[in-house]
Parts: C-alpha cells; structure tokens; sequence
C-alpha cells in the first residue's frame, strides 16, 4: 500500500479497478483547510487521462508491471506473434491488444512487453530502429526553400515523413515514440 504522500512520477496504483500511472503529482496546502495531493492519472489500459484529487493519508495498492524482453516473429492476419527467448515459449496477441506500437518493428526484433499480473497491456517496441525506404517519390534540386519534406512508406508499412534528400533504398533511421525521422544510415 502507499499513500497519497508518498505518490511520485511513474508509480503505478490500482484505482477504481483500474491501474494507473501517475503522470504529475502536486501537494497543495491551502491556506484554509485541509492539505491535498492533486494529480494527473493515466490508465495503463486505455491510455485515457484524467485528474483526481486525494487526501495525503488515502493509501492504494501499488500494481506491479512486469517488463519483459520478447522477440517478435511474424504477423498472421489480425494476430502479432511472439517468443520468450529464455523459454521458447511461443504466444500470439491481437492488433486491439498491441494497438500502433508495432508499426515499425521488423520480424524477429526484440521488444518490451509490459504485462499486470499476467495480462498484457502494452507493448514498447526499440526507441529507435533503421528501417529502408520502399516507396517514396524523387526529390528535385532546388525544392528546399526550408527544410521540406515528403512522404515515404517504409518496409514495415509505414508512412513517414522524411526531408527531400531521402530516396527509394535508403535506410533510415526513426524514431518509435513520434514516428519521426531522425537520420539516413
């Protein structure tokens, strides 16, 4: 258990029978009444995000989040495949489980599953991969009044943004958390 005075940054708590990560926190101290701790929760399962308020001495449980290394196979249809590589053990997940977290994960890379007493809820996939450009069209000279970009798919299936320069055959280097292109390889 741990008490609202106690809450920091990245805890996660079961609430409401929900589990939540605390986002920001604030003690309050009003001049008149009682002290509060006013926070921002986000609900680990459906990213949504609201604020509560709490009393310091309310207490919750802590929800422990288990994170783990898997390594992804393949996609078959609607089902993501993947292997524990200490156990082999091979298991599949749906797209409404994994939502847009695999849409630049090549097959066999390694990812983060996040799981809460057994249930998946999350998969984080490497901050960064190099994927190749399949499709996107030329760049002309002279097109570049400032930092200009155009759009190309990826062999992941993908689209991004990439600056002018960037061609067909091209590995590139993005960024799994925004979806930006950060470098050419």
């Amino acid at each position: 258990m741990i008490s609202a005075g106690d809450f920091r940054n990245g805890i996660t708590i079961e609430f409401e029978g929900n589990i939540f990560q605390i986002i920001e926190f604030m003690h309050v101290k009003p001049g008149k009444g009682a002290a509060f701790v006013r926070t921002k929760l986000k609900n680990i399962k459906s990213g949504g995000v609201v604020e509560k308020t709490f009393r310091p001495t309310e207490k919750y449980p802590q929800a422990i989040i288990d994170k783990s290394d898997k390594q992804y196979l393949y996609s078959d249809g609607d089902l993501y495949n993947f292997m524990d590589t200490e156990t082999f053990d091979q298991f599949s997940l749906t797209k409404d489980q994994i939502g847009d977290s695999m849409q630049f994960v090549k097959e066999n890379e390694m990812v983060k599953m996040l799981s809460h007493k057994g249930e998946v809820f999350a998969v984080e996939p490497p901050l960064f991969v190099e994927l190749e450009v399949t499709e996107t069209e030329p760049g002309f000279k002279g097109d570049t009044a400032q930092g200009a970009n155009k759009p190309a798919v990826v062999e992941t299936g993908a689209k991004v943004n990439v600056p002018l320069f960037v061609e067909q055959g091209d590995i590139i280097q993005i960024d799994t958390r925004t979806g930006e292109y950060m470098k050419r390889v």
